[in-house]
């Protein structure tokens, strides 16, 4: 896994497992960009495919966000000003359609980040398409640690890994995931690692599955739901840190996205909001001991959603469900007690020129400032323009012209507010609110736990 390029010049180091807690942006200047779009010129090979997106963390230790790009055959690190850190040559899993291919599924990044060591500098992590685990140094690209736990029988590779908490003592451990390699696949194989074992050449895992019940497009996520510490693993099933089975929510078709936030603040933990297809297309509500709610609309199917504060005169957050069809779609919102809000047809909301197959890759976004939250996406099925509109009416309130292979929603430059990162060609652009912020007192969103998983574990299917 040679470096093609970059600012190595270290050799490698020893893995040294510390109990620190995981590194975040809790705090830091906000730094605007100099233009807008702020443009990345990347070294990487366009997407020609759904293979390989973009994830961002501070890879560098300037309390910046960087960003991680992958595609096939190449990881690349790009420093916030812009700056190429390195780009290696790897066989990465990333790829396209789950079920037919493997994990991680569209747009997936197939790679994660963080200090899983306790030197107080990020490590990039990635799986490659020989079932080794690879480790390299955040800043310089330089390998740490080459791993190969062994790969289930009945599997064809491992696919999807996530830096979790299991044992409790911070993000010291990974879950690692593959699909059958015969007929339709889905994610049934789970393993969890402690990651300062694996450095001492011991594959054994602390617990590992052959039965657990994936999304049918994406991998498993992870989430402190009970608030004990420690992370859970989640799918259509949800395995306790250690393993066992806590309950298993009644699909009868299979689950296509999937999401996890304080849906319902009067109730301890988080939730988790999954979208059913096929069966009676339902949405479910659940924790980590329980289901919350069942519901749908007239038995369509509600295939991709975001999930956020919509309306604020109602409790906890709200359900927006994008809807089956190919064409002219007809979105629905429910209430967090799975309650209809509203509908509406998105051909008479969406400016003149937008795709009649309506949007896609639909992230929920912080981007005002004010507490009403809205969704960013993309026109679907097309490399095209870029919207933020308001999942309560459907009306958009910002309209880029873009030709958009990859959507990606954070907080990069540091007022809490988000921006929308496209990945267009070979380029990243990143679009910032110019406008004064109105709450600028609030705290990043990387201090919160459960943003860093959703936005370092995603794909097409589950922003």
């Amino acid at each position: 896994m040679p470096i093609i390029r970059g600012e190595s010049g270290l050799t490698t180091k020893a893995f040294v497992a510390v109990s620190l807690s995981y590194v975040v942006l809790m705090t830091s200047s906000a730094c605007a960009y100099e233009t807008n779009p702020f443009i990345i010129p990347l070294s990487l090979p366009a997407p020609t495919d759904s293979a390989g997106s973009i994830i961002v963390t501070d890879l560098t230790g300037n309390r910046r966000m960087d960003y991680l790009v992958t595609g096939p055959g190449h990881v690349g690190a790009y420093a916030s000003s812009g700056r190429e850190l390195w780009v290696l040559r790897a066989d990465v899993v990333v790829g396209g359609s789950a079920e037919s291919q493997g994990l991680p599924g569209h747009h997936g990044p197939g790679v994660q980040a963080g200090d899983i060591d306790g030197d107080r500098r990020t490590e990039v992590l990635f799986l490659t398409r020989d079932s080794q685990l690879h480790i390299v140094d955040g800043k310089t690209g330089a390998a740490k640690l080459t791993a190969a736990p062994p790969v289930p029988e009945g599997a064809e590779r491992w696919e999807h890994l996530v830096i979790a908490n299991f044992r409790g003592h911070g993000d010291r451990d990974i879950l690692l995931q593959a699909t059958n390699k015969d007929g339709y696949r889905m994610g049934r194989y789970v393993a969890a690692f402690a990651l300062d074992v694996l450095a001492t050449g011991d594959v054994t895992p602390l617990w590992q599955r052959d039965d657990f019940i994936s999304c049918a497009h994406n991998g498993a996520r992870i989430g402190d739901l009970n608030g004990d510490g420690r992370d859970e693993v989640i799918g259509a099933t949800v395995l306790s840190p250690d393993g066992e089975l806590l309950h298993t929510i009644p699909v009868r078709g299979h689950l296509d996205s999937i999401f996890i936030y304080d849906v319902r603040p009067d109730l301890p933990g988080l939730e988790v909001v999954a979208l059913e297809e096929g069966g009676a297309n339902r949405v479910f509500l659940y924790n980590a001991s329980e289901v919350l709610f069942i519901t749908d609309y007239r038995g369509q199917e509600p295939q991709n959603a975001a999930v956020g504060d919509f309306d604020l005169d109602r409790a906890g957050l709200e359900v927006w469900c994008r809807s089956r069809y190919n064409e002219h779609q007809k979105p629905w919102t429910f209430d967090s007690r799975g309650q209809l809000i509203c509908t509406y047809e998105m051909d008479n909301v969406a400016p003149a020129g937008w795709t009649v197959r309506g949007v896609e890759v639909i992230n929920v976004i912080d981007w005002t400032g004010e507490l009403r939250q809205l969704a960013a996406a993309k026109e679907r099925h097309e490399s095209g323009d870029v919207c933020i509109f308001d999942p309560i009416t459907g009306q958009f309130i910002k309209h880029i012209p873009e030709a958009a292979d990859r959507l990606y929603v954070a907080d990069v430059t540091g007022d809490w507010r988000e921006e929308i990162i496209v990945w267009s060609g070979n380029e990243l652009h990143i679009y910032q609110n110019t406008d004064p912020n109105p709450r600028p007192e609030c705290p990043r969103l990387w201090g919160d736990r459960q943003y860093c998983r959703n936005k370092m574990t995603w794909n097409y299917y589950s922003p």
